[in-house]
Protein backbone atom coordinates (compact mmCIF):
# COMPACT_ATOMS: atom_id res chain seq x y z
CA UNK A 1 0.00 0.00 0.00
CA UNK A 2 1.77 3.30 -1.03
CA UNK A 3 -0.12 5.97 0.82
CA UNK A 4 -0.19 8.86 -1.02
CA UNK A 5 -3.26 11.68 0.72
CA UNK A 6 -4.05 13.14 4.26
CA UNK A 7 -7.04 10.83 4.46
CA UNK A 8 -5.67 7.44 4.04
CA UNK A 9 -2.43 8.63 6.05
CA UNK A 10 -5.00 9.07 9.13
CA UNK A 11 -6.60 6.44 8.97
CA UNK A 12 -3.55 4.04 8.49
CA UNK A 13 -2.35 5.60 11.61
CA UNK A 14 -5.26 5.52 13.38
CA UNK A 15 -5.65 1.73 12.62
CA UNK A 16 -2.16 1.42 14.47
CA UNK A 17 -2.61 4.01 17.30
CA UNK A 18 -3.10 1.21 20.12
CA UNK A 19 -0.29 -1.09 18.42
CA UNK A 20 2.63 -2.15 21.21
CA UNK A 21 5.21 -1.64 18.47
CA UNK A 22 5.92 -0.82 14.58
CA UNK A 23 8.52 -1.59 12.47
CA UNK A 24 9.93 1.23 10.76
CA UNK A 25 12.13 2.12 8.02
CA UNK A 26 13.18 5.05 5.16
CA UNK A 27 14.42 5.62 2.01
CA UNK A 28 16.33 8.57 0.99
CA UNK A 29 18.81 10.60 -0.71
CA UNK A 30 21.67 12.32 0.60
CA UNK A 31 24.36 12.33 -2.13
CA UNK A 32 24.15 15.91 -3.07
CA UNK A 33 22.56 17.43 -0.25
CA UNK A 34 23.70 18.42 3.23
CA UNK A 35 20.82 16.88 5.52
CA UNK A 36 19.40 13.56 3.98
CA UNK A 37 16.16 13.77 1.75
CA UNK A 38 13.60 11.61 2.72
CA UNK A 39 12.13 10.03 -0.02
CA UNK A 40 9.94 7.26 1.36
CA UNK A 41 8.89 5.90 4.87
CA UNK A 42 7.71 2.77 5.44
CA UNK A 43 5.88 1.25 8.80
CA UNK A 44 4.16 -1.86 9.47
CA UNK A 45 2.75 -3.94 12.44
CA UNK A 46 0.53 -7.27 11.63
CA UNK A 47 -1.64 -6.63 8.37
CA UNK A 48 -0.69 -3.09 8.79
CA UNK A 49 1.92 -2.14 6.25
CA UNK A 50 2.57 1.03 4.36
CA UNK A 51 4.19 3.01 2.67
CA UNK A 52 4.21 6.69 2.91
CA UNK A 53 5.46 9.08 0.12
CA UNK A 54 6.58 12.58 1.70
CA UNK A 55 6.65 13.74 -1.60
CA UNK A 56 2.99 13.85 -1.85
CA UNK A 57 1.19 17.01 -1.08
CA UNK A 58 0.26 15.60 2.23
CA UNK A 59 0.16 16.80 6.43
CA UNK A 60 2.75 14.87 8.01
CA UNK A 61 1.58 14.72 11.15
CA UNK A 62 -0.81 12.04 12.11
CA UNK A 63 2.87 9.94 11.26
CA UNK A 64 4.89 12.30 13.89
CA UNK A 65 2.17 11.67 16.60
CA UNK A 66 2.77 7.92 15.99
CA UNK A 67 6.43 7.75 16.05
CA UNK A 68 6.41 10.50 19.21
CA UNK A 69 4.17 7.95 21.08
CA UNK A 70 6.19 7.04 24.07
CA UNK A 71 3.36 4.12 24.51
CA UNK A 72 4.61 2.49 21.00
CA UNK A 73 7.91 0.89 20.43
CA UNK A 74 9.53 1.87 17.03
CA UNK A 75 11.42 -1.13 15.58
CA UNK A 76 14.60 -0.14 13.73
CA UNK A 77 17.04 -2.08 11.71
CA UNK A 78 20.62 0.37 11.86
CA UNK A 79 18.59 2.62 13.21
CA UNK A 80 21.18 5.75 13.26
CA UNK A 81 20.80 7.40 9.61
CA UNK A 82 17.20 6.81 10.29
CA UNK A 83 16.59 8.62 13.68
CA UNK A 84 18.69 11.53 12.09
CA UNK A 85 16.45 12.15 9.46
CA UNK A 86 13.41 11.85 12.03
CA UNK A 87 15.27 14.08 14.43
CA UNK A 88 15.86 17.23 12.26
CA UNK A 89 12.08 16.62 10.74
CA UNK A 90 10.06 16.43 13.99
CA UNK A 91 12.36 18.08 16.23
CA UNK A 92 12.92 15.17 18.53
CA UNK A 93 13.98 11.81 18.69
CA UNK A 94 10.97 8.99 18.27
CA UNK A 95 11.82 7.45 22.31
CA UNK A 96 11.53 4.70 22.70
CA UNK A 97 13.57 2.61 20.33
CA UNK A 98 14.58 -1.16 19.66
CA UNK A 99 17.45 -1.65 17.25
CA UNK A 100 17.73 -5.73 15.56
CA UNK A 101 21.11 -4.56 14.37
CA UNK A 102 22.42 -4.08 18.17
CA UNK A 103 20.24 -6.56 19.71
CA UNK A 104 21.44 -9.46 17.08
CA UNK A 105 25.13 -8.37 18.17
CA UNK A 106 24.06 -9.07 21.94
CA UNK A 107 22.27 -12.25 20.91
CA UNK A 108 25.37 -13.95 18.95
CA UNK A 109 23.89 -13.46 15.47
CA UNK A 110 27.43 -11.79 14.20
CA UNK A 111 29.04 -8.01 14.38
CA UNK A 112 26.37 -5.36 12.60
CA UNK A 113 24.56 -7.94 10.73
CA UNK A 114 23.07 -6.30 7.66
CA UNK A 115 19.72 -6.37 7.04
CA UNK A 116 19.39 -9.23 4.75
CA UNK A 117 21.47 -11.36 6.57
CA UNK A 118 19.87 -11.24 9.91
CA UNK A 119 16.37 -12.16 7.62
CA UNK A 120 18.43 -15.09 6.34
CA UNK A 121 19.33 -16.00 9.79
CA UNK A 122 16.36 -15.78 11.73
CA UNK A 123 13.49 -16.65 9.24
CA UNK A 124 15.45 -18.54 6.48
CA UNK A 125 14.15 -15.92 3.74
CA UNK A 126 16.00 -14.47 0.90
CA UNK A 127 15.69 -10.73 0.67
CA UNK A 128 16.33 -9.47 -2.94
CA UNK A 129 18.34 -6.51 -2.66
CA UNK A 130 18.48 -5.34 -6.33
CA UNK A 131 16.60 -2.39 -5.60
CA UNK A 132 18.66 -0.85 -2.77
CA UNK A 133 20.82 1.54 -4.96
CA UNK A 134 18.16 2.68 -6.65
CA UNK A 135 17.23 6.58 -6.70
CA UNK A 136 14.09 7.14 -4.50
CA UNK A 137 13.21 10.96 -5.38
CA UNK A 138 12.40 9.88 -8.84
CA UNK A 139 8.08 9.53 -9.38
CA UNK A 140 6.02 7.45 -9.84
CA UNK A 141 7.84 4.27 -8.09
CA UNK A 142 7.79 0.85 -10.01
CA UNK A 143 6.11 -1.67 -8.09
CA UNK A 144 9.19 -3.41 -7.64
CA UNK A 145 10.77 -0.58 -5.31
CA UNK A 146 7.71 -0.53 -3.02
CA UNK A 147 7.52 -4.55 -2.75
CA UNK A 148 10.98 -3.78 -1.54
CA UNK A 149 10.23 -1.21 0.51
CA UNK A 150 7.57 -2.91 2.73
CA UNK A 151 9.32 -6.57 2.38
CA UNK A 152 11.65 -4.48 5.34
CA UNK A 153 9.62 -3.51 7.81
CA UNK A 154 6.95 -7.08 7.51
CA UNK A 155 9.77 -8.92 7.77
CA UNK A 156 11.35 -6.93 10.90
CA UNK A 157 8.35 -7.36 12.31
CA UNK A 158 8.71 -11.03 12.42
CA UNK A 159 12.67 -10.70 13.34
CA UNK A 160 11.57 -7.86 16.06
CA UNK A 161 8.73 -10.72 17.79
CA UNK A 162 11.58 -13.87 17.64
CA UNK A 163 14.19 -11.09 19.09
CA UNK A 164 11.97 -10.21 21.86
CA UNK A 165 11.63 -14.28 23.19
CA UNK A 166 15.55 -14.97 22.57
CA UNK A 167 16.45 -12.04 24.79
CA UNK A 168 13.75 -13.03 26.91
CA UNK A 169 14.59 -16.34 27.70
CA UNK A 170 18.88 -15.55 28.05
CA UNK A 171 17.94 -12.59 30.87
CA UNK A 172 19.84 -10.09 27.69
CA UNK A 173 16.69 -8.04 27.58
CA UNK A 174 19.06 -5.49 29.70
CA UNK A 175 21.84 -5.31 27.97
CA UNK A 176 19.96 -4.54 24.33
CA UNK A 177 18.71 -1.23 26.92
CA UNK A 178 21.88 -0.42 27.90
CA UNK A 179 23.05 0.06 24.27
CA UNK A 180 19.88 1.54 22.81
CA UNK A 181 20.23 4.39 25.51
CA UNK A 182 23.03 6.33 23.15
CA UNK A 183 20.39 5.94 20.22
CA UNK A 184 17.84 7.44 22.26
CA UNK A 185 20.53 10.73 23.33
CA UNK A 186 19.27 13.64 20.99
CA UNK A 187 23.27 15.44 21.50
CA UNK A 188 23.68 12.36 19.40
CA UNK A 189 21.78 13.51 16.13
CA UNK A 190 22.10 17.59 17.44
CA UNK A 191 24.76 19.43 14.82
CA UNK A 192 27.02 21.58 16.92
CA UNK A 193 29.06 23.71 13.99
CA UNK A 194 31.82 24.83 16.94
CA UNK A 195 32.76 21.38 17.11
CA UNK A 196 32.89 20.57 13.27
CA UNK A 197 36.78 20.68 13.01
CA UNK A 198 37.34 17.87 15.00
CA UNK A 199 35.95 15.98 11.83
CA UNK A 200 39.12 16.76 10.18
CA UNK A 201 42.10 14.72 9.81
CA UNK A 202 45.06 16.35 11.38
CA UNK A 203 48.27 15.43 13.50
CA UNK A 204 51.29 17.71 14.68
CA UNK A 205 49.23 20.84 14.38
CA UNK A 206 49.99 23.82 16.52
CA UNK A 207 47.22 25.69 18.56
CA UNK A 208 47.53 28.36 15.94
CA UNK A 209 46.66 26.28 13.20
CA UNK A 210 43.48 24.93 14.87
CA UNK A 211 42.25 27.84 16.14
CA UNK A 212 41.80 29.20 12.36
CA UNK A 213 40.81 25.46 11.00
CA UNK A 214 38.44 25.84 13.84
CA UNK A 215 37.20 28.91 12.44
CA UNK A 216 37.10 27.71 8.65
CA UNK A 217 35.36 24.45 9.64
CA UNK A 218 32.23 26.44 11.58
CA UNK A 219 32.33 28.24 8.76
CA UNK A 220 31.81 25.81 6.02
CA UNK A 221 29.45 23.55 8.65
CA UNK A 222 27.16 26.52 8.70
CA UNK A 223 27.01 27.36 4.93
CA UNK A 224 26.51 23.85 4.09
CA UNK A 225 23.50 23.54 6.75
CA UNK A 226 22.07 27.14 4.95
CA UNK A 227 22.52 25.57 1.34
CA UNK A 228 21.94 22.02 1.59
CA UNK A 229 25.27 20.84 0.52
CA UNK A 230 27.87 18.15 1.28
CA UNK A 231 30.74 20.02 3.33
CA UNK A 232 33.26 18.84 0.69
CA UNK A 233 31.52 20.87 -1.96
CA UNK A 234 32.08 23.98 -0.64
CA UNK A 235 36.15 23.72 0.76
CA UNK A 236 37.53 20.54 0.87
CA UNK A 237 39.12 19.45 3.83
CA UNK A 238 42.79 19.53 2.81
CA UNK A 239 42.41 23.62 1.48
CA UNK A 240 41.22 24.26 4.87
CA UNK A 241 43.91 23.03 6.15
CA UNK A 242 46.77 24.42 3.96
CA UNK A 243 44.97 27.57 4.41
CA UNK A 244 45.38 27.04 8.29
CA UNK A 245 49.20 26.13 7.61
CA UNK A 246 50.16 28.82 5.42
CA UNK A 247 47.74 32.02 6.70
CA UNK A 248 47.66 33.72 2.91
CA UNK A 249 46.97 37.54 3.46
CA UNK A 250 44.25 37.97 0.81
CA UNK A 251 42.71 36.88 -2.22
CA UNK A 252 45.83 36.33 -4.32
CA UNK A 253 47.53 34.85 -2.05
CA UNK A 254 44.31 32.20 -1.02
CA UNK A 255 44.07 31.85 -5.13
CA UNK A 256 47.34 29.46 -4.76
CA UNK A 257 45.92 26.77 -2.21
CA UNK A 258 45.54 23.84 -4.31
CA UNK A 259 42.08 22.52 -4.49
CA UNK A 260 40.34 25.85 -4.33
CA UNK A 261 39.26 27.59 -7.51
CA UNK A 262 39.88 30.88 -8.43
CA UNK A 263 36.65 32.04 -8.90
CA UNK A 264 35.78 30.67 -5.19
CA UNK A 265 39.37 32.22 -3.83
CA UNK A 266 37.95 35.75 -5.21
CA UNK A 267 34.44 35.23 -4.80
CA UNK A 268 31.78 35.46 -1.37
CA UNK A 269 33.65 32.48 -0.23
CA UNK A 270 36.98 33.46 -0.56
CA UNK A 271 36.20 36.44 1.28
CA UNK A 272 34.37 34.62 4.19
CA UNK A 273 37.28 32.01 4.51
CA UNK A 274 39.97 35.21 4.89
CA UNK A 275 37.72 36.75 7.54
CA UNK A 276 37.17 33.29 9.71
CA UNK A 277 40.87 32.81 9.46
CA UNK A 278 41.66 36.30 10.75
CA UNK A 279 38.43 36.22 13.41
CA UNK A 280 41.04 32.92 14.43
CA UNK A 281 43.79 34.62 14.90
CA UNK A 282 42.31 37.77 16.90
CA UNK A 283 40.41 35.48 19.27
CA UNK A 284 42.48 35.24 23.06
CA UNK A 285 45.40 32.81 22.65
CA UNK A 286 44.11 31.06 26.16
CA UNK A 287 40.28 29.71 24.40
CA UNK A 288 42.75 28.13 21.47
CA UNK A 289 42.45 24.81 21.29
CA UNK A 290 45.74 22.66 22.63
CA UNK A 291 48.09 21.50 20.25
CA UNK A 292 47.85 18.05 18.68
CA UNK A 293 50.73 15.59 19.38
CA UNK A 294 51.08 12.15 17.89
CA UNK A 295 51.48 10.49 20.94
CA UNK A 296 54.04 7.40 21.00
CA UNK A 297 52.27 3.88 21.57
CA UNK A 298 53.00 2.19 24.56
CA UNK A 299 55.19 -0.81 23.96
CA UNK A 300 56.32 -3.81 26.17
CA UNK A 301 52.47 -5.03 27.10
CA UNK A 302 51.90 -6.67 23.92
CA UNK A 303 52.21 -9.97 25.84
CA UNK A 304 49.57 -8.78 28.50
CA UNK A 305 46.65 -7.53 25.43
CA UNK A 306 47.14 -11.33 23.75
CA UNK A 307 45.96 -12.82 27.56
CA UNK A 308 43.47 -10.25 27.63
CA UNK A 309 42.49 -11.33 23.82
CA UNK A 310 42.63 -14.62 24.67
CA UNK A 311 40.08 -14.18 27.48
CA UNK A 312 38.07 -11.86 25.89
CA UNK A 313 37.76 -14.64 23.26
CA UNK A 314 36.96 -16.93 25.93
CA UNK A 315 33.80 -15.20 27.60
CA UNK A 316 32.54 -13.85 24.37
CA UNK A 317 32.41 -17.34 22.86
CA UNK A 318 30.61 -18.69 26.55
CA UNK A 319 27.96 -15.97 26.35
CA UNK A 320 27.87 -15.74 22.44
CA UNK A 321 28.39 -12.42 21.61
CA UNK A 322 30.83 -10.52 19.36
CA UNK A 323 34.67 -9.44 20.77
CA UNK A 324 33.72 -5.83 19.07
CA UNK A 325 30.86 -5.28 21.24
CA UNK A 326 32.50 -5.77 24.54
CA UNK A 327 35.97 -4.16 23.93
CA UNK A 328 38.55 -3.22 20.92
CA UNK A 329 42.34 -3.73 20.42
CA UNK A 330 42.34 0.04 21.56
CA UNK A 331 40.50 -0.92 24.71
CA UNK A 332 42.99 -3.71 25.44
CA UNK A 333 45.33 -1.59 25.13
CA UNK A 334 44.14 1.05 27.59
CA UNK A 335 43.26 -1.81 30.36
CA UNK A 336 46.99 -3.32 30.11
CA UNK A 337 48.88 0.10 30.62
CA UNK A 338 46.22 2.27 32.39
CA UNK A 339 45.26 2.01 36.35
CA UNK A 340 41.49 3.26 35.87
CA UNK A 341 40.83 3.32 32.14
CA UNK A 342 37.87 5.04 31.49
CA UNK A 343 36.03 2.05 28.88
CA UNK A 344 33.10 0.82 28.05
CA UNK A 345 34.33 -2.78 29.06
CA UNK A 346 34.33 -1.95 32.83
CA UNK A 347 30.63 -0.72 32.64
CA UNK A 348 27.25 -2.32 32.43
CA UNK A 349 26.70 -5.77 31.52
CA UNK A 350 30.01 -6.03 29.65
CA UNK A 351 31.57 -5.71 33.02
CA UNK A 352 29.80 -8.89 34.31
CA UNK A 353 30.52 -10.92 30.90
CA UNK A 354 34.70 -9.57 30.70
CA UNK A 355 35.59 -6.55 32.36
CA UNK A 356 35.60 -7.93 36.34
CA UNK A 357 37.53 -10.95 35.58
CA UNK A 358 39.75 -8.98 32.75
CA UNK A 359 40.76 -6.92 36.25
CA UNK A 360 41.29 -9.87 38.26
CA UNK A 361 43.46 -11.28 35.11
CA UNK A 362 45.55 -8.33 35.67
CA UNK A 363 45.62 -8.49 39.50
CA UNK A 364 47.16 -11.67 39.60
CA UNK A 365 43.93 -13.53 40.90
CA UNK A 366 43.11 -15.31 37.80
CA UNK A 367 44.82 -17.50 35.24
CA UNK A 368 44.65 -19.08 31.77
CA UNK A 369 45.68 -23.02 30.85
CA UNK A 370 45.31 -25.33 28.17
CA UNK A 371 42.77 -27.87 28.61
CA UNK A 372 41.56 -30.75 25.94
CA UNK A 373 43.01 -27.94 23.08
CA UNK A 374 41.14 -25.20 24.62
CA UNK A 375 41.83 -22.05 26.62
CA UNK A 376 39.91 -22.29 29.94
CA UNK A 377 40.59 -19.79 33.51
CA UNK A 378 41.57 -20.86 36.29
CA UNK A 379 41.04 -18.76 39.56
CA UNK A 380 43.80 -18.57 41.88
CA UNK A 381 43.46 -18.48 45.83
Amino acid sequence: MLITTSAELVRFCDALAEAPYIAVDTEFMREKRYYSQLCLVQVAYGEHAAAIDPFANISMAPLRDLLCNPKITKVFHAASQDLEIFFHRIGQVPTPIFDTQIAAAVCGLGEQPGYARLVSAMLGIHVDKSSQATDWSIRPLTEQQLSYALSDVTHLCKVYEKMVAQLTESGRTEWVREELASLEDASRYTIDPAEAWRRVRIRNAKSKVLVVLKELAMWREQEAMKRDTPRGWIVRDDAMLEIARNLPKNAEALARVRNLSHSTARGPDGKAMLAAMNRGLKSPEDTWPAPLKSGSKPTGHEPLVALLQALLQLRCSTHGVATSLIARRADLDRLATEKNPDIDALRGWRRDVFGADALELLAGRLALTGQDGAVVDAPLS
